[in-house]
């Protein structure tokens, strides 16, 4: 199949994935392809596959999701349990659902850990532990992530020098499969990397120079910010979802600062803006080396 939006003929067999970093129009990619194809939307986003999380997370708009029907989007609540290895199952049960419909299955989202889960497997490595994580959670609230990260690069270096110390998630994946199994994650991942990928996929994402897409990122965060964020996250801290892993993400946390009195007003939009471009640096290292088609803007 030819497209006209993306200068590429996809093979029958191949999965579209519209990848790239925060603020670089991959909804509105991913729909204009199943607009002009007949396609549907899997999402690959942490935050927006979570109910009442919206304006933050850059959920789709309902406008958006009549142009293209959209999966795994509002499928959670932010305390169930989600992982990649969740995310990719389910993802292969809507991928599979939309071919059998006759219609193309269009993966979009900035997770790209999510992404390559789906398109490669996952490394062969222990379920989580709850105790374990709740250790590591006090842990790093007593000494700081600097600790844990120092921790991760005496005993997995390699791992380590991918991550930043406030990448707490990955860090404390990372800790957890040593303690569990005394082996290091980067040997795991190596063992993986033999095995072959699971989908032929194709990935696509829209090219911004870094000074625009900087600029796109502060609009974003003053637009959402008049859209009610600030309402949108009082509302699910009075759900009692505060502590919840959705709100630690990149601008919820900031603006939950904010309403606990720890970000005055006037901080707020530059605490955001500078928060979701570290974001942004890291989903482009991320995909350093990944066989991304960069596409001028649609």
């Amino acid at each position: 199949m030819k497209l006209k939006t993306i200068p590429i003929e996809l093979e029958p067999d191949e999965l579209l994935c519209v990848v790239g970093p925060t603020a670089s129009s991959k909804t509105e990619l991913a729909i204009r392809v199943c607009e002009e194809a007949g396609g549907e939307v899997i999402g690959a986003d942490s935050v927006q596959i979570y109910r009442h999380f919206d304006i933050g997370s850059g959920k789709p708009t309902r406008q958006e999701q009549s142009r293209a029907r959209h999966h795994l989007i509002d499928v959670a609540d932010a305390v169930d349990p989600w992982d990649a290895a969740r995310w990719a199952a389910e993802a292969e049960q809507a991928i599979a659902d939309v071919r059998a419909r006759g219609k193309i299955p269009v993966v979009c989202g900035g997770t790209y850990l999510w992404v390559r889960a789906l398109v490669l497997g996952l490394a062969e490595a222990p379920a989580a532990s709850p105790g374990l994580r709740k250790q590591l959670e006090q842990q790093a609230r007593e000494m700081g992530r600097e600790t844990l990260h120092a921790r991760l690069a005496q005993v997995d270096p390699e791992i380590a020098a991918r991550l930043a110390p406030n990448d707490f998630v990955r860090v404390q994946r990372a800790l957890e499969v040593f303690e569990l199994t005394g082996r290091r994650l980067s040997e795991l991942q190596r063992e993986h990397q033999a095995r072959p990928p699971r989908h032929r996929a194709r990935l696509v994402g829209v090219r911004w120079a870094p000074s625009e897409l900087e600029a796109r990122i502060a609009v974003r965060a003053s637009r959402w910010l008049e859209a009610g964020w600030v309402e949108e996250v009082r509302a699910l801290c009075a759900r009692g979802w505060g502590s919840t892993r959705p709100m630690s993400s990149v601008g919820y946390r900031q603006v939950r600062d904010h309403i606990e009195g720890h970000l005055s007003e006037a901080d707020l939009v530059p605490a955001i803006t500078r928060a979701t471009k570290v974001f942004a640096r890291r989903q482009r290292t991320w995909l350093r080396d990944a066989p991304v088609l960069w596409i001028d803007r649609p």
